[in-house]
């Protein structure tokens, strides 16, 4: 689940640029399986921010942990390794 937890960070990182207070909707990920399980976990380790809105659930990545974020997803995913896939 691991390599699952670094692709759903990836997307959030390289194709939404959603780090701090940007936040994109929950249900844009619903194709990852044990979207809920993997949400839960980055959330109690910090790596997740999730905010509660009116109509919809908003995710987004931790600014105070992008080192360990890259590094995680880095290693999940090899082939980014010494790519500029991060602004």
């Amino acid at each position: 689940m691991d390599k699952e937890k670094a692709k759903l960070m990836f997307k959030l990182a390289y194709s939404k640029k959603n780090w701090g207070n940007k936040y994109d909707r929950l249900e844009h990920y619903k194709r990852f399986p044990n979207l809920k399980q993997i949400v839960k976990e980055l959330e109690n380790v910090g790596w997740l921010i999730v905010k509660k809105k009116p109509n919809y659930t908003g995710i987004s990545l931790e600014t105070k942990y992008k080192k360990e974020i890259i590094e995680f997803i880095e290693k999940y995913l090899p082939y980014l390794k010494g790519m500029d896939w991060v602004k």
